[in-house]
């Protein structure tokens, strides 16, 4: 994990090509598409926070999305890549609020606001982030404030 990279305004790693399964008979991706891609984007951007797959392993603590809004802007098709760029929209001791607009050339496709629990999976319960996580979240919470991410 590179924190440098991670705190960049906003967070733009992500990109993916559209599945021939996703289209639906308009001939447009369909809806539960687009929240896979938000959530391949947000795994992605917890990856590079040091808070995906390999943090439950290692901490016992993982992340669990407890909702998602999706808004949906504008049709994709087939042909299209979607590019994402993600924000940390806020964050206290125990969640996460990631803002993500999906892109396909400079044209926003959809926006997703997603929140996330740090839960003990040992405990079954939410808890507080260790220090090293709760510093960078609130470091990157502030960069991405300065660089007047989208609410």
């Amino acid at each position: 994990m590179s924190n440098d990279t991670a705190v960049s305004a906003p967070y733009t790693a992500f990109s993916c090509g559209v599945p021939p399964s996703s289209i639906d008979y308009n001939g447009h991706m369909n809806d539960a598409a687009y929240a896979q891609v938000l959530t391949d984007a947000n795994e992605m951007f917890l990856d590079a926070l040091g808070l995906s797959a390999g943090y439950r392993e290692s901490s016992g603590s993982a992340m669990y999305t407890v909702e998602i809004t999706v808004k949906f802007l504008h049709e994709v098709s087939a042909a299209d890549t979607i590019r994402t760029e993600s924000w940390v929209a806020s964050c206290d001791s125990k969640r996460l609020r990631l803002a993500t607009t999906l892109l396909v050339g400079d044209t926003p496709v959809a926006s997703g606001d997603s929140l996330y629990l740090h839960v003990d999976t040992g405990a079954g319960k939410v808890s507080p982030f260790p220090e090293d996580r709760a510093q960078l979240l609130a470091r990157m919470e502030r960069a991405h404030d300065e660089a007047s991410a989208p609410r």
